[in-house]
């Protein structure tokens, strides 16, 4: 892994307890807010963004993995390093900026970082997929494999 993926790894890994702290302050709203349990909508979207959160944090981090395995440009790798992870962000802020309000009976204009967020997530892994499969069918069969051992 170079090192600016390893330095993106670690920012990753130092956002993930975030999610775990924002997953464990729903906890008293579900057992002791009536209001909160009342609106579904709002207990969905929630829901719905810790998962993307943690879930989108993870595929960035196994797509770190990889994108030092591309032939892609530097440049290209950074967009690939970044636009994962910004999904990550996106979504989740989308579904949880969008019902703030205890009383919200639809989202508002923020759930259209939503959409942002799947842009972005797209970009990123359709870059990451096309760099690797460039870069397999610019390599020889069978180089890099290892022979019996002596």
């Amino acid at each position: 892994m170079s090192n600016e993926s390893r330095v993106v790894a670690g920012i990753l890994l130092l956002v993930m307890p975030t999610v775990v702290f924002g997953g464990a302050s729903i906890l008293p709203l579900l057992v002791g807010d009536p209001e909160y349990a009342q609106n579904q909508l709002r207990q969905d979207l929630w829901r719905a963004g810790h998962a993307h959160a943690g879930v989108l944090l993870v595929l960035s981090l196994v797509a770190l993995r990889y994108v030092d395995e591309t032939g892609l440009s530097e440049r290209t790798r950074w967009f690939v390093r970044l636009t994962i992870p910004a999904a990550a962000i996106l979504l989740p802020a989308a579904f949880f900026l969008s019902v703030l309000s205890p009383d919200a009976t639809e989202p508002n204009a923020m759930i259209l970082l939503a959409y942002l967020g799947a842009v972005s997530l797209t970009a990123g892994l359709l870059t990451l997929g096309a760099g690797l499969l460039l870069r397999g069918a610019r390599v020889p069969r069978g180089a890099g494999e290892r022979g019996p051992a002596p």
